[in-house]
This record gives structure tokens, sequence and C-alpha cells, in this order.
């Protein structure tokens, strides 16, 4: 949820140019590592957690490239 007020700025300035895209796909490799974790021990917090944060710095890395 913290990723939301990023995503909505970055949606509607249209610009991303505040975002490391190194940063980001670090990130996001990490969340995704954390997600297969969770899969991994069935526990339901971890994978809701890291899916929805998965999802959203998604959105931020497809706004990154799309106002590139």
């Amino acid at each position: 949820m913290s990723f939301l007020p990023q995503m909505f700025k970055t949606w509607r300035t249209k610009s991303a140019k505040d975002v490391s895209m190194v940063t980001l796909i670090t990130f996001i490799i990490g969340v995704f590592l954390w997600l297969i974790y969770g899969i991994y021990l069935q526990a339901l917090p971890i994978i809701l957690a890291n899916s929805v944060t998965l999802f959203f710095n998604l959105i931020i890395l497809w706004l990154k490239i799309k106002y590139r």
C-alpha cells in the first residue's frame, strides 16, 4: 500500500524521472522471491502482502517505461 502514492503521482504527472529503474527492478525481484517463498510455505499473509506489492510495483515499472 505504501506504493500507491508513488503510482498515482507517476500516473498523474506522466513522469517517472524520480524513480530509479535499477532500484525498482531490484525491489521487484526481491518481492517476487518473497512471493515464491510465501507460496512454498503456503503462508497466506506473505502471499497476499507480496502479491499486492508486486502488482503495484509492476504498474510503476510499466509507467516508468511508458513515460520514458
